[in-house]
């Protein structure tokens, strides 16, 4: 394991490698300890570059085991080999030439899951970002593109299946019980892309046709016997692919694409190219294990990763710190495909909760940083949610800002005038300039200031002059590195509403830019007037979230019930009903917290309850209404100060008030939303279940007994039903005899399915109260728990820590304590998955003295640790710095 502090990489150090990388051939001799890996590389000098410079190539853990130079064996005087790098001297000012680079790894005992590694008898490489140069010595970095010919050779009888990048060239036997295969990817790509999957495993199988009458065999890989659990992951492909050619126009380019499904894999998923290699819980999927949530999971990231096979295959990035170009630009595209299969209001109210409670507290943590950064220690702390769905968003802002036709235009001109190159966000964002004819320059900041923006919104009208008048104030945060912020060019999309619900148009609008119901905000303050308003306008601002922005607009509740009932847009509607929603949990946190009782407002309790009964709105909307902010929400919004307990007791409060205000409405949509016939994950059928799910939540809290779950339980025969009652059961009652029993009776059902396993794992990890830690270390021994395994050990310590405030932040420390525990525990074996865990505590200074100090102190703890990867070591010294 790498134990230095990790050198800093910064943006502005970038330049070209001094040798051109012209193709890549590898062999691989598969063996569980001993692989021999053998890559024959052909290079030649950049012109313009010193005709002396050594060529270095980068290793991590590697052992060089022979190196020939143009097929002679090189003289060791002319090259240097350690772990970490290989250096060779004094090669051709211009000719081409060949290195041919002999390493031998230990799949098997590589922990680290990056690399090659083999789990469960299946080989498999995750290479991502810097994986490949734990196979062979290689310039291993995006920019170095080139076309990849992979030979495999395995035992016949234990690895029937090999598999690699491209289209298949052939195989045959080799040898007494061997074979091989070779594939040829004609693609040139990045070292990070390569991908390799050797083993025994079944397959589904299925075609698809182009839009150009091209054939393409799609595969998806599973283990024996799950096959048929393979099949939504085969229509949502299939659909990805579809859509990609409609609303993109890209066609994909090899002769058969493939997915394979492992279980141990320290991400969701890898789009290597023609050959993604997925965590299984998001391609696996019936009925019986999964949710709706992990159904559309699925169809999300299986598109997700297709999609990638043109924004980061075709057209990757030229550095690490590019790469937002590739995921964030990515995740837009699956956002609007997943908008397009289901409901685009429930799929972009289910983004902003997701960004508001991940990306916006890293932004306003000491881990914030830009969607593109300017230096790091180490690549894999920067697969964050500020680079995924920030960068998201920032791509959403470009097509709000030039529209569906101007957007359209930009990404045309991209994909045509960087079609197999490395590239950057300058290059990007200059399509979208030369297309529309409009200035991004200060637009581009979005990309280069971290944090998020403050507006400030006030308003006046003028019943004589039949205007109102609309005050901005931006502001953004400092954040490390950025002490002061320039303005940012932020689009509000603005809609005025009359008393009765009806939309006003205004005449003209003086101060500010204001096209398409899009108010372009560009100055630190801007006064915009509205002419034409002949009543009292009620305002939606950031209507959709046109601006991934904290918004303070003092709106009356009576306002915020008027959009609530009568806004066009869903999403306003349901922002509408949050902004009634949080200041009375606020009060009713800081109510807890000074023993005072809690009391909620009647226009929201009133407003919410209506909401959940109208009958025009569809069931996912309703239910997403009735799902108040959480408490990390909440905490959030508190700033600072926060103690996790009064934040639980006054949210608990604020839901029984509503529970039993609206207990007939809510028994009648348990009664009412129900689906009939055989499971069905569409659209319409989750939505049903959404609804009568969180109609028995508020039940839960009305009636205070465990007799409705459990009979819920009891009943169920699809996963979402059956996991939402035993979730009600053990976080409402978990001292029940109806919840052991619960809990019990899921554990010996689904003992056998690990995927299921880890939602048993993950329910109990989130029973609220100072109890649960010891519930966690009790589940730490129980024979089903594997800590080897980066889904088990996100299901039960990472859904501690991360979902659990008052288990996890108990007034004690022991909770930050149990941590550091595990936190140095997991580094051991794998530093990836233990950085990313212990990102649950960089929110610990916003917490109450008493408990800030604790979480200080468990920190401290794990940065003092010897042996401590660069991984962790950077995540925990900039938690602790900032």
């Amino acid at each position: 394991m790498r134990t230095d502090t990790g050198q800093v990489i910064h943006l502005a150090d970038y330049r070209p490698t001094d040798f051109v990388l012209e193709r890549v051939d590898l062999t691989f001799e598969l063996d569980p300890t001993e692989t021999k890996v053998e890559a024959r590389l052909i290079f030649h000098r950049r012109p313009g570059c010193d005709p002396a410079a050594p060529i270095v190539l980068d290793g991590d853990e590697l052992t060089l085991s022979g190196l020939l130079f143009d097929q002679v064996e090189l003289d060791p005087s002319r090259y240097d080999a350690t772990p970490e790098s290989l250096t060779v001297r004094n090669l051709p000012e211009s000719a081409p030439f060949e290195l041919t680079i002999t390493t031998v790894i230990n799949p098997e005992a590589n922990t680290k899951l990056m690399g090659l590694y083999r789990t469960g008898g299946i080989y498999c490489t995750q290479c991502e970002a810097e994986g490949f140069r734990r196979i062979t010595y290689f310039p291993d970095r995006p920019d170095v593109l080139a076309p990849f010919t992979v030979n495999i050779i395995a035992d016949k009888d234990a690895n029937p299946l090999l598999l690699s990048n491209g289209n298949f060239l052939g195989g045959a036997g080799y040898g007494p019980g061997k074979h091989f295969a070779a594939w040829f990817d004609p693609h040139p790509k990045p070292s990070y892309l390569f991908a390799l999957v050797a083993g025994d495993l079944g397959v589904v199988e299925d075609t698809f046709t182009t839009m150009s009458g091209r054939e393409v065999v799609l595969k998806i890989y599973v283990e024996h016997g799950k096959e048929p659990r393979a099949a939504y992951a085969m229509d949502a492909l299939k659909r990805s692919m579809k859509w990609d050619e409609e609303r993109f126009g890209r066609e994909y380019d090899l002769d058969i694409f493939m997915i394979v499904a492992v279980s141990d894999f320290n991400m969701g998923a890898m789009e290597n190219k023609g050959l993604n290699v997925f965590n299984d819980k998001y391609v696996l999927a019936d009925p019986e294990i999964a949710t709706d949530a992990d159904y559309a999971n699925i169809e999300t990231i299986i598109a997700h990763e297709y999609f990638h096979n043109w924004t980061g295959n075709r057209i990757t990035c030229r550095d690490w710190f590019q790469l937002c170009l590739k995921e964030g630009l990515t995740v837009y595209r699956d956002h609007e495909f997943s908008s397009d299969q289901r409901s685009r209001a429930v799929k972009r109210i289910a983004e902003v909760r997701h960004l508001k409670s991940e990306q916006f507290p890293e932004d306003g943590g000491p881990l914030a940083h830009p969607v593109r950064p300017t230096t790091y220690r180490e690549i894999n702390n920067f697969y964050t949610t500020t680079v995924y769905e920030k960068g998201s968003e920032v791509t959403r802002m470009i097509a709000t800002l030039l529209g569906k036709d101007g957007f359209k235009k930009g990404m045309d001109l991209y994909f045509d005038r960087h079609d197999g190159e490395a590239v950057t966000i300058e290059d990007f964002v200059k399509c979208f300039e030369d297309a529309s004819g409009r200035d991004l320059t200060q637009f581009s900041l979005w990309y280069h200031q971290a944090g998020t923006p403050l507006v400030t919104a006030s308003g006046s009208y003028d019943a004589a002059a039949g205007s109102f008048t609309l005050s901005l104030e931006q502001m953004i945060p400092a954040s490390p590195g950025q002490p002061s912020k320039e303005p940012m060019h932020i689009p509000l999309s603005l809609a005025l509403f009359g008393e009765n619900g009806g939309k006003i148009e205004p005449t003209s609008v003086d101060g500010a830019e204001y096209a398409g119901e899009v108010l372009h905000l560009t100055g630190r303050t801007q006064t915009a007037v509205f002419h034409g308003i002949g009543s009292r306008p009620v305002v939606s601002i950031n209507r959709s979230f046109s601006a991934p922005i904290n918004l303070h607009f003092d709106q009356s509740p009576a306002d915020l019930a008027r959009l609530a009932r009568h806004e066009t847009d869903h999403f306003a509607r349901w922002q509408a009903l949050t902004d009634l929603a949080l200041p009375n949990l606020l009060k009713a946190a800081r109510d807890a917290r000074e023993g005072k009782p809690v009391v909620c407002e009647a226009t929201f309790v009133e407003t919410l309850i209506a909401a959940a009964a109208d009958e025009s709105l569809e069931p996912a909307f309703r239910a997403q209404a009735l799902a108040l902010p959480s408490e990390s929400d909440i905490a959030r919004e508190l700033g600072g100060n926060n103690d996790p307990d009064a934040i639980h007791f006054g949210r608990q409060a604020v839901l029984k008030q509503i529970a039993d205000a609206g207990k007939d409405v809510f028994a009648g949509l348990y009664a009412a939303m129900t689906t009939t016939g055989d499971f069905n994950p569409d659209a319409k059928s989750a939505g049903l279940r959404a609804l009568r799910n969180s109609a028995l939540t508020y039940l839960s809290h009305a009636e205070e007994t465990p007799a409705r779950a459990k009979a819920a339980f009891d009943a169920a025969n699809n996963m979402t039903d059956l996991s939402h009652a035993l979730t009600i059961l053990a976080h409402r009652f978990p001292d029940s005899a109806e919840t052991s029993e619960a809990l019990a009776t899921f554990r010996d059902r689904f003992a056998e399915n690990a995927l299921v396993i880890d939602k048993w794992f993950a329910i109990q990890a989130g029973i609220p109260g100072a109890k649960t830690l010891g519930r966690v270390r009790a589940l730490m021994d129980d024979p089903l728990f594997k800590r080897t395994n980066p889904n088990r050990m996100r299901s039960l310590v990472g859904t501690f820590a991360f979902a659990n405030p008052t288990g996890f932040g108990r007034a004690d420390g022991e909770g930050y304590r149990f941590l550091a525990d595990q936190i140095l525990d997991i580094d051991g074996r794998n530093p990836q998955l233990a950085a990313r865990i212990l990102t649950s505590m960089r929110s610990w200074r916003s917490l109450e003295p008493v408990r800030a100090d604790h979480a200080r102190s468990a920190l401290i703890e794990i940065e003092r640790a010897a042996d401590l990867s660069t991984d962790v070591r950077d995540i925990v010294e900039r938690t602790l710095k900032g």
